[in-house]
């Protein structure tokens, strides 16, 4: 098993790693900082070094049971340091914890459940059971207050039995809990807990304001809302 290094630490930005296998353009390494992408959070890119010699890893995806990095090139087996493309890897963990707490408040508020959505370097959108734009925007502007307050962002692990006793623990709408005896938990204090496997920010501050880009009707109850942090 592939250790996967972002789920108790997505700062680290390079990391030693040796290739086990490679299969032409595939390389599979024992433990990786790369996000396979997952959840609507796209994956991680970057770049693999060995021996003086740049490679792009231009794809990161799961493949029966382990990760794959697709590369832009040739490389052999033997020890490599990987290096993230951090701006984009930071980008996209400011607006996955945005986008936790617009969940949870949509949730307490309105019980709403997010049916839907996908987070890239530049934007996220969002599709919510909610009647209204005016709901929506309720949620944006709570949650900015929220994430101006500089709250610590806090992940650990559980054992699923433990885990599944947490209400609203799965926010996701036609979700499945996940089918794995340990669970990895991200908790805002006061704010949502849900399992999730994904990287984040330390600190709610660090994600900046939201700012709505546009909301769109998808159907009876349902919007779409596309947003960016500033």
């Amino acid at each position: 098993m592939v250790e996967e290094i972002y789920l108790k630490d997505s700062y680290i930005r390079e990391f030693s790693a040796n290739i086990v296998k490679v299969e032409g353009n595939k390389v599979f390494l024992d433990r990786t900082a790369f996000y396979p992408g997952g959840g609507g959070l796209e994956n991680d890119i970057g770049t693999f070094e060995q021996n003086e010699k740049k490679v792009k890893v231009i794809e990161v995806k799961r493949e029966n049971g382990d990760i794959a990095h697709v590369i832009d090139g040739e490389i052999s087996l033997g020890p490599i340091k990987g290096i993230i493309d951090w701006e984009r890897r930071y980008a996209m963990m400011k607006l996955h914890t945005a986008s936790h707490v617009m969940a949870a408040i949509a949730y307490s508020k309105f019980n709403a459940l997010v049916t839907g959505g996908h987070i890239s370097p530049e934007y996220a959108k969002d599709d919510f059971n909610v009647d209204s734009k005016e709901k929506l925007l309720e949620i944006v502007r709570e949650a900015n207050e929220i994430l101006s307050k500089g709250i610590e962002v806090k992940v650990y692990f559980l054992s699923r039995e433990e885990a599944m006793k947490i209400p609203g623990i799965v926010k996701l709408a036609e979700r499945m809990p996940p089918n794995i005896e340990t669970w990895r938990i991200v908790e805002i204090p006061g704010i949502d807990i849900q399992a999730d496997g994904g990287p984040h920010i330390k600190n709610t501050a660090e994600a900046g304001k939201i700012e709505v880009i546009k909301i769109e009707n998808r159907g009876k109850d349902k919007k779409r809302i596309y947003y960016k942090l500033n």
